[in-house]
């Protein structure tokens, strides 16, 4: 089995970073249509990743994943048709109506804006020809399993990043508020907001960013989600930086790697390795604290309790790394006793005693030895008002960050190089060049064979290394010769190679069954914004009516949010898990933040948390 490492690509370089970094597939946005504003790139750009990627067998999917006005449909049929011919190897889409356009058969894969919770509409999606398949977050073990067994179609999960509140797809709270769509890739991130919580009295409850989630963290569950069935995993972050995407990288990819070698049958889906020259480490960039999400239920590992580890109430921001704790402080210095050596630059950060999220600079660090044991001594720009006992945490490395802003990994593929009488060959093992060397055939006059092999392995910044090379010739070579036609053979197996990726390509073949969609009815949640999307679930199925997407009609009462995370859980008020500790609430519940009124109602029977614009 193929096992894929999936990462995120702002632009071009960052991609090509990626795979540098150990990805064997990187995902990226075109200029229009990939829920990422902010993150367009030219087709010309895209072709430069894409002849990159195939050098090293990897894979580059284009997001194409928004929904498609009446009126784009024209525009998206053009940029698919410039993808396709660009060398890419999927779109990751959520639109059904991009399933009758007028485009080349390539390889789509169906987006976790599409809702991919059940077996049966994962089935379906197989049935109509998507080969892959991105899993609703919220999916579990459990879940996983009976959708493994059920299809057989590739299975891709998100691994690390951000998490939204609200299933994929299902998120209308930008939309309603502020009329910037998260299904056309502009979310206006209402769940990262402060509210105070009231109950239907009024009463205030509290203010927390109650619908701020940590960020997914499955780094120590790889193996068992791979026996649970997915076979890709993904990291959350198109819109990050360089440094991000090459530190969570090659994060990922010791991990993955661990697991393989524990298992022969488990193979990684790109070749070429990597050689890193920083220790990865995930605490050390964006970092909002991390979560297992609903990968157990609603119980995380060790049989703790998720209502305090699955959101983060008192901050959005990154928090970084758990440093140590303050032992004393003065005016705008202050002593933390910890283990890790500080640097002039870092940023710190601490929950205040009224749980208040504050951060400063260290202006200058001493790392000292105490009784109490290791230390740092810093001083700040001003007085931090920061107690003793207080956890310190590190969100931002100025070390690391300046590491990484330099060239920190090669990625090599091993060649075998002979020189047999004047015919050189090149070989990866599956494709091999051969090279004649035009001399006048003389023979030297001592063995040239080391200074042959010397020239030969001058593979300097090539994707390439010589794990072997044979010389058995008689002949005098120039050394400029040999040079020449390393460099040609080189040239024709890197050609070689991106052609062989282009012909492995996989193509999507539009389905001639009868496959019916899962329900006979689609609300405003499958968001159907054009004419082709609702001639596909009419041709699947769906007699009882197609409603208009949310962004079209804009329906009233009716959620704006599908959450699996539940305030009432959280707040200890659960109706199915009722104890001797259970609290009763007064409902509805309201979250307030100035002008924006969400109402919070209670699907127990789904396990779901809704909610309401006012």
């Amino acid at each position: 089995m193929n096992i894929e490492l999936l990462s995120p690509a702002k632009n071009a370089d960052i991609g090509i970073e990626a795979i540098l970094h150990g990805a064997d597939a990187v995902y990226i946005g075109a200029q229009e249509f990939g829920a990422r504003k902010a993150a367009g790139n030219s087709i010309e750009d895209i072709k430069r990743l894409t002849d990159f990627a195939h050098i090293y067998k990897a894979k580059v999917y284009v997001t194409v994943n928004t929904i498609v006005k009446e009126s784009e449909i024209s525009s998206v049929e053009k940029l698919i048709t410039d993808l396709y011919s660009a060398g890419v190897d999927a779109l990751i889409v959520q639109d059904f109506g991009i399933l009758k356009m007028n485009i080349p058969p390539i390889a789509l894969h169906a987006s976790t804006q599409m809702h991919n919770t059940t077996p049966e509409k994962i089935k379906f999606l197989q049935d109509i020809g998507f080969s892959q398949v991105v899993l609703a977050r919220e999916c579990s073990k459990t879940d996983v399993e009976n959708i493994h067994k059920k299809c057989n179609v590739k299975l891709e999960a998100f691994i690390h990043g951000a998490l939204c509140v609200s299933y994929s797809g299902r998120c209308y709270a930008s939309e309603a508020l502020t009329g910037r769509s998260a299904n056309r890739g502009e979310c206006a991130q209402i769940c990262r907001l402060p509210f105070q919580l009231q109950d239907s009295h009024g009463h205030n409850l509290g203010t927390a960013h109650y619908l701020s989630l940590k960020d997914m963290d499955h780094s120590a569950d790889i193996e068992e989600m791979i026996l649970s069935g997915i076979s890709s995993f993904k990291i959350e972050g198109r819109l990050k930086d360089v440094d991000y995407v090459k530190n969570i990288t090659a994060y990922y990819r010791r991990k993955i790697d661990e697991v393989l070698e524990r298992h022969p049958d488990w193979h990684r889906s790109s070749e070429g390795g990597s050689n890193i020259t920083f220790t990865p480490n995930k605490f050390k960039s964006f970092y909002r604290g991390g979560t297992t999400y609903f990968w157990n239920g609603r119980a995380a590992k060790g049989g703790l309790d998720v209502r305090n580890a699955i959101y983060s109430p008192f901050t959005p921001k990154s928090i970084g790394e758990f440093i140590g704790t303050v032992s004393r402080t003065q005016g705008r210095k202050i002593e933390i006793i910890t283990q890790t050596p500080l640097n002039n630059g870092d940023g710190l950060c601490f929950l205040s005693e009224g749980n208040e999220f504050l951060g400063f600079r260290i202006n200058t660090a001493q790392n000292i030895e105490t009784p109490q044991g290791a230390a740092a001594r810093c001083e700040t720009a001003e007085t931090v008002a920061v107690k003793p006992g207080t956890k310190i945490y590190r969100n931002a490395d100025i070390q690391f960050t300046s590491l990484l802003g330099k060239p920190t990994a090669t990625r090599k593929i091993g060649v075998t190089i002979k020189l047999t009488d004047n015919e050189l060959s090149v070989s990866d093992g599956e494709t091999t060049i051969t090279e004649s060397i035009d001399i006048e055939k003389q023979k030297a006059q001592k063995d040239q064979s080391e200074n042959i092999k010397s020239q030969l392995s001058k593979l300097g910044d090539t994707p390439y290394s010589a794990t072997s090379i044979e010389v058995s010739t008689p002949w005098f070579f120039p050394m400029s010769a040999v040079a020449a036609a390393r460099r040609n053979a080189i040239q024709k197996l890197t050609e070689a190679r991106q052609k062989q990726a282009l012909k492995a390509r996989e193509e999507f073949t539009p389905s001639e069954n009868n496959a019916k969609f899962p329900f006979t009815r689609a609300d405003y949640t499958e968001n159907i914004a054009n004419s082709l999307a609702r001639k596909f679930y009419e041709e699947h199925g769906v007699t009882q009516g197609t409603d208009p997407s949310f962004e079209l009609s804009h329906p009233l009462n009716v959620p704006v949010m599908y959450c699996k995370h539940c305030i009432r859980f959280m707040l200890g008020a659960c109706k199915k898990e009722k104890g001797p500790q259970s609290r009763e609430l007064s409902e509805p519940l309201y979250l307030i933040h100035k002008n924006y009124y969400l109402r919070l109602e209670f699907d127990c029977k789904n396990c779901q948390m809704l909610v309401y614009k006012g």
